[in-house]
């Protein structure tokens, strides 16, 4: 077997990216990744320099694969080493550049590892070795963000260490209709759902659910703006650029939702979602004014209506947000797997994650508690 370092993401083929990757979900789709490095989003200058790794077998096809990039910052990840970065200055230690295994910008748990024969363990061993030797070279550390279980244990195994963290996820539990939905719901939380909606409609503020395909450039300038509004307003920038928004839809049309909020017939709120086999994906969303409510109903309500009318089993609105959970979002665990060459550093931080670790466990359990349903399980089977 031999390993290559891409410098850009497409040298990889499309048909072996798709063989290995095997459609876990929209973001990771070859037409994504690729168009983020091309559209300049996840490129050198802005400080995601490409260096995938390609493990071909003894007849040069691709065996496994995996996303890495050589990073001079922590912008963009959704998993936060900065009190590392700050530990590593303190005591005048270069903290950048580092290694990360991630979709660029997007907090959504899958293989990070990808292997063109399931449970090729071989090979996934063989490119996390690399990988560390790599780091051992040139770099600070090796992160690899939001893994699942499986994965988690594998890097463990090979001398990683697991952080935890938390998101709110909603599942779909059979439900024919959004009522259907809300009737599993305490008393008072069905009430004040209602009352947010109601209030949009009084207000005369409808909704619309677009594809790619549906979008032109004009209104993908509107929704753009109106985006970007999000990021300006917490003093940063957009991730992704208005020519990658515009080149994805043409790329992977079916697989972006737009879900637009209206005032008579202006366009006052949109959000952006990926549709993936089995889940939907909330990423981005804005609004040119505060409208009472709009933000729930515009990321989360239509979010939860559309799974229920496309039998959509899971839906993952974003990252963060307590006030999801009132809304019938339940706790879920996220994993990321870190190396840090430093062994000083790596010991303290051990003891770091660990502590953490039981946190989020209580965190959970104490969360599980305030469960909006009328029982504890959300996870009833709905079926007849």
């Amino acid at each position: 077997m031999t390993i290559e370092v891409f410098d850009k993401f497409s040298n990889f083929k499309k048909s072996d990216w798709n063989k290995i990757s095997k459609n876990q979900n929209p973001c990771l789709s070859y037409d994504f990744i690729n168009l983020a490095e091309l559209t300049g989003c996840a490129s050198e200058q802005t400080g995601w320099k490409p260096r995938h790794l390609a493990l071909f077998d003894y007849k040069g096809n691709l065996r496994a694969g995996m996303l890495l990039y050589e990073k001079y910052h922590s912008w963009g990840e959704y998993i936060f080493d900065f009190a590392w970065a700050q530990a590593y200055q303190n005591h005048n230690l270069p903290y950048y550049p580092k290694l990360i295994s991630c979709i660029p910008f997007t907090p959504i748990s899958s293989n990070k590892i990808f292997t063109a024969c399931p449970n090729d363990l071989t090979a996934s061993i063989e490119l996390i070795q690399y990988a560390v030797k790599l780091t051992n070279t040139a770099y600070s550390s090796l992160h690899i963000h939001f893994i699942g279980l499986k994965e988690s244990l594998l890097l463990e195994s090979q001398g990683l260490m697991t952080k935890m963290d938390c998101q709110f996820h909603w599942q779909n539990n059979n439900y024919l209709t959004f009522e259907d939905f809300l009737s599993t719901l305490k008393s008072k939380k069905r009430k004040k759902i209602k009352r947010e909606r109601k209030k949009l409609c009084e207000n005369n503020i409808t909704f619309k659910w677009l594809k790619g395909s549906d979008v032109n450039k004009n209104q993908w300038n509107e929704i753009y703006d109106l985006i970007s509004m999000t990021f300006y307003k917490k003093g940063s920038s957009p991730y992704f650029n208005y020519e990658f928004f515009v080149e994805l839809s043409l790329s992977i049309p079916d697989k972006l939702l737009i879900i637009t909020a209206e005032h008579n017939a202006k366009l006052i709120g949109a959000s952006l979602f990926f549709v993936g086999n089995e889940s939907l994906y909330g990423r981005y969303w804005g609004t040119d004014n505060n409208y009472d409510s709009l933000h729930f109903e515009t990321c989360y309500y239509q979010g939860i209506e559309f799974c229920i009318k496309n039998k959509i089993k899971h839906f993952e609105p974003g990252t963060g947000g307590e006030h999801k959970i009132s809304r019938g979002f339940t706790a879920s665990k996220t994993r990321s797997a870190h190396y840090l060459k430093h062994p000083d550093f790596s010991t303290a931080v051990k003891r770091h994650l660990h502590i953490e670790s039981q946190n989020i466990e209580r965190y959970i359990q104490d969360v599980q508690k305030h469960s909006p349903y009328k029982t504890n399980n959300n996870c009833i089977n709905r079926l007849a």
